[in-house]
């Protein structure tokens, strides 16, 4: 399949959808789009600063992806967004969140967390091939995570995507370094096929980006990433968010992220109810 692209899309005003047909079709359909330009360039210093700040001061759920002994190095963290102004920015911008929706399909949009992922330049650890809602506390098929990179990505060294897989089925997840299942009862998923031993075989989507594009993909969009041998750094925030028919998945493990505050908190969540809690600002309604 060849890879989809589009010109630079003007997201100011996604209530025109005709503006947005294509992106939201391609989206229905392959379950990842690049949006070129999506961010200015104040929204893409805003960014900068935010993975800076938590690079900086990183959160008690930060970790290190990548083994001592890999030349460079893979860090990522989560949920950052109440202690981070900057990133607390563009999870409320309305642009953004008018995005999601229009990508979701939703009327409305609730910012679900952020993620920081930063390989430095020589890192040799993949990201390996996974699907995102596997790992998280919810249910729903309206959802979208935008990969903001603040940094030139080459195609090899940019996230890739399975054209289609986001309409399942849900695969087992594994840890990323060692692959060992730790959510989900055994078999109670399907395996993940063995993509990087007949790549031809499936329809992988990936793009040159430039700070400023985004991408946009589902959270059953299998998807993974090489190594990053530079030059330069690959600095990405990744802005998730969730639709109309998402509801609180709470699950006997612990989550990636977790979010305890649902189950152990004062404010709890129960199972099946929308997700329509502080932990999750509604950043977009056309209701």
């Amino acid at each position: 399949m060849t890879p989809t692209d589009h010109d630079p899309t003007d997201v100011s005003n996604p209530d025109d959808l005709a503006d947005l047909a294509g992106l939201v079709a391609d989206y229905a359909r392959d379950g990842a789009v690049v949006v070129r330009g999506a961010l200015s360039a104040e929204q893409v210093a805003l960014a900068t600063a935010g993975i800076e700040h938590v690079l900086a001061h990183p959160s008690p759920l930060a970790l290190t992806a990548s083994a001592a002994d890999d030349p460079g190095r893979f860090v990522e963290d989560f949920r950052t967004w109440q202690d981070v102004p900057e990133i607390e920015t563009l999870a409320r911008d309305a642009d953004l969140a008018r995005l999601a929706a229009a990508l979701m399909g939703s009327e409305t949009a609730r910012f679900f967390h952020d993620h920081v992922l930063v390989k430095e330049a020589g890192t040799r650890q993949r990201t390996p091939w996974h699907q995102d809602l596997p790992y998280f506390n919810i249910d729903g098929s309206q959802n979208v995570s935008f990969w903001i990179p603040v940094d030139p990505v080459p195609r090899a060294g940019s996230l890739e995507f399975v054209a289609g897989s986001h309409l399942g089925p849900w695969c087992t997840p594994r840890t990323f370094m060692d692959h060992v299942a730790k959510w989900f009862p055994d078999g109670a998923l399907a395996e993940l096929p063995d993509i990087e031993a007949d790549r031809d075989a499936f329809p992988i989507l990936a793009w040159d980006l430039e700070p400023g594009d985004l991408v946009a993909f589902h959270m059953l969009t299998i998807h993974g990433a090489a190594g990053f041998a530079g030059p330069g750094r690959r600095r990405v925030l990744s802005l998730r968010y969730t639709g109309d028919d998402v509801v609180h998945a709470p699950r006997e493990w612990r989550t990636s992220p977790p979010f305890p505050e649902l189950t152990d908190g004062p404010v709890p969540l129960p199972a099946g109810a929308p997700m329509d809690h502080e932990l999750f600002p509604l950043v977009h309604t056309r209701r």
